[in-house]
């Protein structure tokens, strides 16, 4: 069993078919977006089968384009003529377009997009309740039409326009426990209040809690009142927890908090970061990018990490 994604035009004279939607980048390479086109004969006549992807970064609300001033730009766009085809383009036919071709016979077309590894992964960020539109955030779309030439205009009764994602997947092999510590010193005494924060490791999957370890020694004459924890993605604080433990003076603390970050819980939060959307599919909350080549300059998009702050509240201020 073979599962295929299919969308038709609302004149249902051209049809696309692709295997999947999501497509990896395993960081060294990305899946290739290979897929199937179908066209009615009698509409084609004298006209050419043509596909395009594009990458798009969206910045600005849907509704505030007006004046002709739009909050979109196109990231990288790649045109690929299915019919008649280019021989320079023609490359061997994956499996299910095999399969596809046999069975819809000869008005379908493979078609094949390779994409840059540079472009930044499908990100949607989470608009607000009372915010219309489009979102803001990085998409891949795949679009089929017939026309004479590329340049042509085209209507969206004639064309398809499919979603599709770039993701990413975490490495096999994590890095190392994430640790930091800080001192700090205060006015009128010569002892200082210590602090060590760590994390049990650096990888994390969606749903699984995270483990603060927080290791105090207080030197100084203050008094921690309480512990503070928060986590951020982006701009946005997706969780703060206070807890109100014993009053720490002249004295060590160590404790394990424990922290589960949800988007059930942040779904009323304007511009939290989301994997890409799918229409009619619900999403997470977006994957940490992991950048490969921190020397170029060139790559838009959204770039998302989190971050654990651990902070003490002490006495008498600071």
């Amino acid at each position: 069993f073979v599962r295929v994604f299919k969308k038709s035009s609302p004149n249902c004279k051209v049809t696309v078919y692709l295997g999947k939607r999501d497509f990896v980048d395993h960081l060294d390479q990305v899946d290739p977006v290979d897929g199937v086109i179908l066209v009615d004969p009698d509409y084609l006549k004298e006209r050419k089968v043509f596909v395009t992807l594009t990458c798009a970064f969206r910045y600005g609300r849907e509704d505030l384009d007006v004046l002709g001033l739009s909050f979109r730009k196109d990231l990288y766009i790649s045109t690929f003529q299915a019919f008649p085809p280019i021989a320079e383009e023609r490359k061997a036919n994956s499996r299910l377009q095999e399969r596809l071709l046999k069975k819809l016979g000869q008005q379908a077309h493979p078609f094949y997009f390779t994409i840059p590894q540079n472009l930044p992964c499908s990100v949607t960020l989470q608009p607000g309740p009372e915010d219309t539109g489009k979102a803001c955030g990085v998409d891949f779309e795949i679009r089929a039409f017939c026309a004479k030439s590329i340049e042509e205009k085209i209507h969206k009764r004639n064309s398809v326009r499919l979603v599709i994602r770039k993701v990413q997947y975490a490495p096999e092999k994590p890095g190392p426990q994430p640790m930091v510590e800080t001192t700090r010193s205060f006015l009128m005494s010569d002892r200082s209040l210590h602090l060590e924060a760590s994390l049990d490791k650096e990888l994390y999957y969606h749903g699984e809690p995270i483990s603060v370890n927080v290791h105090v020694t207080n030197n100084s004459t203050k008094t921690v009142k309480r512990v503070k924890i928060s986590g951020t993605c982006l701009s946005s604080k997706l969780y703060q927890l206070l807890f109100y433990d014993s009053r720490l003076y002249f004295s060590t603390f160590c404790k394990v908090y424990t922290l589960t970050p949800t988007l059930d819980k942040n779904r009323e939060k304007r511009g939290l970061a989301l994997d890409g959307k799918l229409k009619h599919e619900d999403t997470n909350l977006a994957s940490s990018t992991i950048v490969k080549d921190v020397t170029n300059k060139e790559v838009l998009g959204i770039l998302v990490s989190y971050r654990v702050k651990v902070k003490l509240v002490i006495s008498r201020g600071g």
